[in-house]
């Protein structure tokens, strides 16, 4: 009976570093014709993870396509990826329509055995593009790895049966001023003064957002709990733009409608340039029109507080770069030019806040600043997608 019980454990360990490695690493026989038909390059989980960059669509090196049905690519999927499943190929390749066709391109789908991320790719191949790779072990893989991306039903579903806590790394102001139900004050800056309010239970589900698929911040928030050990991190990359977008109901939602016989509010006007209604906005509508336009007066200059490496993918007409987050107010204060008035902006809103409010809070003169509360998206070459937000208040 011993040596019965001693062969079927030989057994199962060789099944486990055998059989089960091979599977697990290697394509199966379906897929490896699809690859070798469109002689298609595998790429790993490393290549992968430095392929998305910094998380967001803007910051990733590649464009990543799930190629599985697209209710299961927003339950769960790699960050930055757009859906485009291989039954449906044609509905969804208009996505493609801006993208250069030596863009690189990573296709995946679920896992070493599944047969859709080769078609898609080898597809793309027929429409011209020329750079596209398959990282086969796909969604499950990423997500044994590290946080996956999901998208309306999952935190609509976690915020009805309140089954997961959800973050939201935006500054304060725009918290406060509107956010999902439920949502803890969790901003990417405070993360060490803030830290009292991770859960205890690491295993418990969480779910991080912010300002769009262009805000860092609930990356930034998502990466920080997976280095502390928490086991079932997502991030809801649309965040509060995309929540709005679809109706949702918000923190906002039962705000007192406008009086209507209230007298008008009075503009304020700063050399010239109209004030937004929240405290260091600039009113967005008219800056947006004066960018279309490209009429943005001689005494204003744009500032783009994200970073060099953000502001060489894509940027506003005639925009300088400063990185203001790595900065101190006296830092920050030094390198605007003191003769014009100075407006902050980002992919968001959220970064382009955070630098007046340092300025602010530095004691440093903001009479000439102010920020652009909206989301922006400018890849290179282009020209720029704006959409202003709401007012806060």
């Amino acid at each position: 009976m011993r040596l019965k019980i001693l062969a079927m454990a030989i057994m199962f360990t060789a099944l486990l570093m055998g059989g089960c490695a091979k599977v697990d690493h290697t394509p199966s026989a379906k897929v490896q014709v699809l690859v070798d038909k469109y002689n298609l390059e595998i790429v790993d989980y490393d290549y992968a993870k430095a392929a998305v960059g910094n998380a967001t669509r803007n910051g990733a090196k590649a464009l990543f396509i799930d190629a599985r049905p697209h209710s299961m690519y927003v339950k769960s999927t790699i960050p930055t990826s757009i859906s485009i499943p291989d039954t449906d190929i044609e509905q969804y390749t208009g996505q493609l329509d801006k993208v250069a066709k030596n863009k690189e391109i990573i296709v995946f789908c679920g896992g070493w055995g599944c047969a859709k991320s080769p078609k898609v790719a080898g597809h793309l191949q027929s429409l011209g593009y020329a750079n596209v790779k398959l990282y086969q072990a796909g969604e499950p893989e990423w997500a044994k790895n590290s946080y996956v991306e999901v998208g309306i039903p999952v935190v609509k579903s976690a915020l009805d049966k309140d089954s997961a806590v959800l973050m939201d790394a935006r500054p304060r102001a725009s918290y406060l001023g509107e956010t999902i139900p439920g949502a803890i004050y969790m901003n990417d800056t405070e993360l060490e003064k803030l830290k009292g309010r991770f859960p205890v239970d690491k295993s418990t589900p969480i779910i991080t957002f912010c300002g769009g698929y262009n805000c860092q911040k609930s990356h930034v928030v998502a990466d920080t709990l997976l280095g502390l050990g928490y086991e079932n991190v997502k991030v809801f990359s649309g965040g509060v733009p995309a929540w709005k977008k679809a109706d949702m109901r918000t923190t906002a939602s039962a705000k007192k409608a406008p009086d209507e016989n209230a007298a008008p509010v009075e503009p304020v006007f700063v050399d010239g340039v109209k004030v937004g209604l929240d405290e260091g906005t600039v009113d967005g509508e008219r800056l947006y029109k004066l960018i279309q336009s490209d009429s943005v007066p001689e005494n204003v200059v744009l500032v783009d507080v994200r970073g060099d490496s953000d502001y060489a993918v894509g940027h506003i007409k005639g925009a300088i770069s400063i990185e203001a987050e790595t900065l101190s107010a006296d830092e920050l204060a030094s390198k605007l030019p003191k003769d014009k008035v100075v407006i902050f902006f980002c992919s968001s809103g959220a970064r382009a806040m955070e630098a007046y409010m340092k300025l602010e809070e530095g004691g440093k003169d903001i009479s000439k600043v102010m920020y652009f509360d909206a989301n922006i998206d400018c890849p290179g070459g282009t020209g720029c997608e704006i959409e202003v937000n709401e007012p806060l208040g």
